[in-house]
């Protein structure tokens, strides 16, 4: 969860300016407190899948718990008027990709001090 966030926040919203929906696009009045940095991508989307992700492995019934409100925080960011559909998929794609390399980090780390 932690590498995902900074992967997202840190690295990627530095790297790509984007701006937020325009709030007219926004159904509802409550998009008067959005965040001013780039809107892509999603630091929400991309820990929530990111914990789910790394949940699922060791324990795949509280994984699959976990997707329930990892998915609500996804649906939300889109709701809420603070991040396009594509900010969140790229999120996603953050939490479960960082969630791969921290899993084969060790094995990788033990494989290139034996060779």
């Amino acid at each position: 969860m932690g590498v995902a966030e900074l992967v997202s926040n840190g690295v990627v919203k530095q790297l790509v300016e984007r701006r937020r929906p325009p709030k007219e696009w926004i159904p509802h009045d409550d998009v008067e407190h959005r965040p001013d940095s780039s809107s892509f991508p999603s630091g929400h989307t991309a820990a929530a899948v990111g914990f789910t992700a790394a949940v699922a492995v060791s324990w795949p019934w509280a994984g699959a718990a976990c997707a329930v409100p990892a998915i609500l925080v996804a649906v939300e960011r889109i709701h809420s008027g603070a991040h396009y559909p594509s900010d969140v998929a790229a999120g996603a794609t953050i939490g479960l990709t960082t969630a791969a390399l921290v899993r084969a980090a060790p094995r990788l780390l033990i494989r290139l001090r034996t060779a």
